[in-house]
């Protein structure tokens, strides 16, 4: 049996902010320090981001009177406590997750009663009963549909939810997987006097991306996009360079400077131990799926691998398009790729590799090839 990539569907939240005006917005609050304010507009213009979306509204308004989620004033204090936060994810969450799990379903031509399985994925919100059993309702999927929940993972869990979904279509020549990921990353940004909170606020976007996946036969597998194989690699010296934790005030983010450096240390090992556990070389790909964690990511990511402009180009224009969405993000990355034509013949993309980083260090990643 062949687990086959039915269909990816990608969605975000209504606003969709310039990344100049998203700037200007966070030079308006007063408790951010003025050394840190003065250098806000070049970081932001640094970043390779034109537009980020989010479930806040309030990032659009000019007037604090206005606001409905910060309070009314450019202080924004009291900063909105982590119970305020995670009911706005509910609320938010929930029908973005139901849209594009809807649209992958109908993408695939997958109906509610075909799916066996449904895997939820977010790192920013968690409520019970959760993700996975609203979809199950809203979707009107069938009650002993198994379930399972994949939290607080961060950028690359779309690769451990594929890794389920592969178990899951090995093990039942029945199986339909749906994939859900959703990240609300927007509403846990802080106004710390730090210039890491200034970064990590200036990458990070509200997104979210579903996934069908079903157990082929070789005959029905035939000339379709499959996943092959995932692997996972730990970089045992780096587990605060990325971290991800609950305070007061929303989800709290550390992010090193040293993260592009660290990834770029053990990508070209992992990537050749993925491959040849394979039979295959970076030579037979001819497509490169990078997670866009930051530009400095995708650039440290092509200059070890050796990759050529054209291979990050789907990777960097969902990272100009739409800022670091976390988990979603490395499927907006593979529609991508998958929708453009990139080979001369006007054929689609025979096989590749994608990958994406997170915390611990971590890198997952996983082989897709045609059947």
């Amino acid at each position: 049996m062949h687990t086959v990539v039915e269909s990816i569907a990608t969605g975000n939240p209504p606003l969709r902010k310039p990344q100049p005006e998203a700037a200007e917005f966070m030079q308006q609050i007063e408790r951010l320090p003025e050394p840190l304010r003065a250098r806000l507009p070049r970081l932001y213009e640094q970043s390779a981001i034109d537009y980020r979306y989010s479930c806040v509204g309030d990032y659009g308004e000019d007037d604090p009177s206005a606001f409905d989620f910060f309070p009314e004033n450019w202080a924004l204090e009291p900063a909105p406590s982590t119970r305020e936060r995670n009911e706005k994810y509910r609320e938010a969450a929930i029908p973005l997750a139901e849209d594009v799990a809807g649209r992958a379903l109908d993408a695939a031509d997958t109906t509610a009663d075909d799916i066996t399985h449904v895997i939820a994925v977010s790192c920013t919100g968690f409520f019970a009963p959760g993700l996975d059993i609203e979809l199950v309702k809203r979707l009107g999927l069938p009650a002993d549909t198994e379930r399972t929940f994949i939290g607080f993972m961060g950028c690359y869990a779309a690769f451990n939810a594929l890794r389920v979904a592969h178990s899951f279509c090995q093990s039942r020549p029945d199986a339909r997987v749906l994939v859900v990921c959703t990240e609300l990353c927007t509403l846990h940004f802080q106004i710390e006097d730090t210039l890491e909170s200034v970064v990590v606020n200036s990458l990070f976007s509200d997104g979210a991306a579903a996934t069908v996946l079903s157990a082929r036969s070789g005959h029905e597998a035939t000339g379709r996009l499959a996943y092959i194989d995932g692997q996972s690699r730990l970089d045992d010296d780096s587990m605060e360079d990325m971290t991800w934790a609950i305070g007061n005030t929303g989800f709290l983010m550390g992010l090193s400077a040293r993260v592009p450096d660290v990834i770029a240390d053990h990508l070209p090992g992992y990537i050749d131990d993925l491959l040849h556990a394979n039979d295959r070389e970076s030579a037979d790909m001819d497509f490169w799926a990078v997670h866009p964690g930051g530009r400095a990511v995708v650039e440290r990511a092509q200059e070890v691998l050796g990759l050529d402009p054209d291979d990050v180009q789907p990777s960097l224009e969902v990272l100009r398009q739409y800022g670091n969405m976390s988990s979603p993000t490395i499927l907006f990355v593979l529609q991508r790729i998958l929708e453009r034509q990139v080979q001369g013949d006007g054929a689609p993309p025979d096989r590749g590799v994608a990958m994406a980083f997170g915390p611990g260090l971590t890198i997952e990643g996983a082989l897709f090839e045609r059947v």
